[in-house]
């Protein structure tokens, strides 16, 4: 018996047809997008241990709308998803970042901050116009002043979102709302209140250079928020928060 083993020519371009469909079903990287040396989208998720009670921080799609919205405010600033936060109350907090990435990275050389949210009449009701989430740079201060004091948060709290129960345009951190450290290691204390400008020349005193630890977006503990974020901007990097995962894109 003689048997063949070859394969005719329409098997072949049947098998070829066959493996381009699985390697365009593969997940591969956005490099027309990514900005590579940011791309790591399993270092994003809730920092558990500043997390309190039982608040979500979850990848999702949408929001889109509220009923009635149409165009750009009407779906997240990026893709199809968001990060949605919901904090049930002032006992409540939530931090969703990166631990990893950001560590060692100077303080001193941030230039552009911000995001677009999805905020709420409701959370306007529960809280005032400036409950809003914000952002945390947990970072090494290294401040002369307290040569011992490695730790501290760097937070930005935003004012009042340019509109409600829609996608606001992108907020920037560097020029509106005020930062404050949490160790009281400079002036800028959250009860006095700085720039961007101002948190960073208070943090460039001379000494060995402030560092980054870690860089989230979180809610908490003051009042109950429920809503979303989008396009977190670090530098020239924005953070795309999609339902199946973060994708780090080129800014402009």
């Amino acid at each position: 018996m003689n048997a063949r083993f070859g394969m005719g020519r329409g098997k072949k371009l049947a098998v070829a047809a066959l493996a381009a469909i699985v390697a365009s079903a593969l997940p591969g990287p956005v490099s027309a997008v990514a900005d590579t040396g940011r791309d790591h989208p399993e270092h994003w998720g809730v920092i558990t241990r500043n997390t309190i009670g039982s608040p979500v921080a979850a990848l999702r799609n949408g929001p889109f709308g509220s009923f009635g919205v149409q165009g750009s405010s009407a779906r997240p600033a990026y893709g199809r998803g968001s990060l949605g936060i919901e904090v049930g109350d002032s006992g409540e907090k939530v931090d969703f970042g990166n631990e990893v990435d950001f560590y060692g990275d100077p303080v001193l050389g941030l230039t552009k901050v911000g995001f677009h949210v999805f905020q709420t009449g409701e959370n306007v009701a529960s809280g005032g116009a400036e409950n809003m989430p914000g952002i945390r740079f947990e970072i090494d201060p290294n401040v002369s002043a307290h040569p011992g004091d490695n730790y501290s948060s760097l937070v930005w709290v935003p004012d009042a979102a340019p509109v409600t129960d829609r996608w606001s345009p992108f907020i920037d951190a560097t020029s509106t709302g005020h930062w404050y450290l949490t160790g009281n290691e400079t002036a800028c204390t959250q009860a006095a209140e700085c720039t961007f400008a101002q948190v960073k020349a208070s943090l460039n005193d001379g000494g060995e250079k402030p560092t980054i630890h870690s860089v989230a977006v979180g809610k908490g503990r003051d009042h109950m928020w429920i809503g979303a974020v989008d396009g977190l901007r670090i530098n020239q990097t924005v953070y795309d928060f999609e339902a199946d995962g973060v994708r780090a894109r080129r800014a402009g």
